[in-house]
């Protein structure tokens, strides 16, 4: 880290511990500080670039910087409220907005004493971008408070995007995309691996790339202004984030890479009638894979975090499975540990497949499973997951030519004939044995035996979820229908 660097982000967490003062949570600062940047960048726009104002005059950055005390409090307030009815990007970052810092002095000082001091447009994106997504982090690990059912481990992420390899040219898609993490993922793997884009690749990068949906507005402002300060679309641009159930209807696009963590949780309470989807049910992330078939385009890649029901729920489960293994390539499977997302009890994996033209036979031939669940234990803060972690998972997958694979310990094939003879075509597979069950001179500690029997417990209960789900009674027809 620069100098300049270690400079920003410790004003930034000092002024967020003199905010936490007053009860402002690590989520508040950073919805403040959103407001704020933006209002500032959109000044620098006009002042620095000679863009035209996208702010009108009385309600922009500079309208700030005349007023004191409770009539700058008063002003602030005024303009969250008025731009919360905008449309576009400004629409995505003020909606809903309030004012939740209750001292105006503490209000002035985060205006004219941070803020203001730094043009922020022309720090370099990885200064100001990685600050900012720091903060977002701290926020997810508040516990009910924060974020943490919007945030994917980043390393996790970054695993992900280096086997998906992401191309200059494509577009990728995230339905459920919380605070942008798999964009900003896929951003910085494009402009790694690219060095020398052309102007064309580097203009569709920075706008039009990404496109995304998220239901709630906090990780939706919050995904705005992380890809703005990242260098990713302009203040006065159309916002690549829509605020909106994904699940609610076909967008009618298409893309050629869908990189999405949905949220975990019991089913939605709703039933989403599309004609693109191969059946009905309440289940949401089963939902969503059948969204994310939809949204891809024939040839188009897939990265889709999963809890483990989806591999083995019956009902609506088995069906989609079937569909999912004969209109698609799917062709890895990650088991991932548990302990290693905000959301307790998830056990979780990733399924990667491609979209396929129609064809009478089943496009997958073999799945490859690896393991990196059986003998694995980690915890947010003692033991988190790191990228090297997830190193031998990358090696195996092969990304530059997936015929290569070899088999390991850890990696193995199944082909097509042995998933479609498995018991609901169950892709809950396992093949190492677990030493904690022979061990018994050496368990883990209570807490962690607890954590485990209570991620187990909502497995059986997603399952008796989908059993339920699968009984209930349908209306029988009457006679002389057309159903007779």
């Amino acid at each position: 880290m620069t100098t300049d660097q270690k400079v920003l982000v410790d004003r930034l967490w000092s002024f967020c511990d003199v905010l936490r003062d007053d009860g402002l949570s690590y989520g508040d600062y950073v919805e403040q500080l959103t407001y704020l940047l933006f209002l500032k960048m959109a000044d620098e726009q006009t002042s620095l670039l000679g863009s035209d104002p996208i702010i009108p005059p009385d309600l922009d950055w500079k309208s700030l910087l005349t007023r004191s005390g409770p009539d700058l409090e008063t002003h602030y307030t005024h303009i969250l409220g008025t731009l919360a009815r905008e449309k576009g990007v400004l629409g995505v970052i003020f909606f809903k907005a309030k004012n939740k810092v209750q001292s105006p002095a503490k209000l002035e000082r985060l205006i004219k004493e941070f803020v203001d001091k730094h043009e922020w447009l022309s720090l370099e994106a990885d200064l100001k971008g990685d600050a900012y997504e720091g903060l977002i982090e701290k926020t997810a690990q508040e516990g009910a408070k924060g974020a943490g059912q919007y945030f994917t481990p980043r390393a996790l992420i970054s695993a992900i995007v280096d086997v998906m390899l992401p191309g200059p040219a494509e577009s990728v898609c995230d339905p459920a995309c919380g605070t942008g993490g798999f964009f900003l993922g896929a951003y910085q793997s494009i402009l790694e691996r690219y060095p020398n884009l052309d102007p064309d690749q580097r203009a569709h990068l920075r706008s039009g790339a990404f496109t995304g949906w998220e239901i709630a507005d906090l990780p939706a402002r919050l995904c705005a202004m992380n890809l703005l300060l990242h260098g990713i679309e302009s203040p006065d641009s159309d916002s690549p984030i829509h605020v909106d159930d994904a699940l609610r209807e076909d967008p009618g696009k298409r893309f050629e890479l869908v990189l999405t963590n949905p949220p975990f949780g019991k089913a939605s309470g709703a039933t989403y009638e599309r004609e693109d989807f191969w059946t009905q049910t309440k289940n949401k992330q089963l939902n969503f894979v059948q969204h994310v078939v939809t949204l891809l385009e024939v040839g188009g890649r897939a990265a889709v975090v999963v809890p483990d029901n989806v591999l083995f729920e019956g009902g609506a489960g088995e069906t989609i499975r079937r569909r999912l293994l004969h209109e698609c390539d799917v062709h890895t499977l990650l088991r991932l540990p548990t302990g290693i997302f905000y959301a307790q009890g998830v056990k979780a994996n990733v399924i990667f497949f491609e979209r396929r033209p129609g064809a009478p036979q089943a496009h997958t031939r073999e799945l490859w499973v690896y393991d990196l669940r059986t003998n694995q234990r980690f915890t947010l803060k003692q033991n988190p997951l790191t990228r090297a972690h997830l190193d031998d998972f990358v090696a195996c997958y092969q990304p530059d030519n997936r015929h290569q694979r070899i088999e390991t310990d850890h990696f193995k094939r199944f082909t097509y004939d042995e998933l479609i003879a498995r018991d609901k075509v169950s892709l809950d597979l396992t093949w190492l044995r677990d030493d904690s069950l022979q061990d018994t001179e050496n368990l883990p500690p209570p807490h962690e035996i607890a954590t485990e029997m209570l991620e187990d417990l909502q497995s059986a209960l997603s399952e008796l979820n989908a059993l339920t789900e699968l009984l209930e009674p349908t209306e029988t027809p009457p006679l002389g229908s057309a159903n007779d």
